[in-house]
């Protein structure tokens, strides 16, 4: 069996990306351990997160990593939060104060909405269709 275990994301401070990620999306921290270097392996994932994948949250360390802080995908949805109660986890992350940048829409493939995380990366939060 093989399987995309982590995804880094590329952010400013593992602190605040921890308190994002823990409190505003309802992930769990499943790992951080401190680095030789100074830096931290910072693992958060979703509650429930039972096939796997997981964000590394990595600290920009060079102006170019900098750079990319927030734009990780040029503009497009890079990420994608399966949810199975799309109303629930909408209006939890919106009492958290996570900026939605549509209105839920329903598409033949589930219910979804664009939001932001905390650096201005675009996510989808999709409850997929049940066939």
């Amino acid at each position: 069996m093989r399987r995309i275990a982590l995804v880094t994301l590329v952010v400013d401070d593992y602190d605040e990306a921890i308190r994002f990620y823990t409190g505003a999306l309802g992930f769990r921290l499943t790992e951080d351990t401190p680095r030789p270097d100074g830096s931290r392996w910072v693992v958060v994932e979703p509650d429930g997160n039972d096939a796997g994948g997981a964000l590394l949250l990595a600290r920009a360390g060079t102006g170019r990593q900098r750079a990319r802080v927030g734009d990780q995908t040029g503009g497009r949805v890079g990420f994608f939060l399966h949810t199975d109660d799309f109303a629930r986890d909408h209006a939890r992350m919106r009492a958290a104060g996570v900026t939605f940048l549509e209105e839920p829409r329903h598409e033949p493939y589930g219910t979804v909405a664009v939001f932001e995380d905390l650096y201005g990366n675009r996510w989808d939060l999709l409850q997929p269709a049940t066939p």
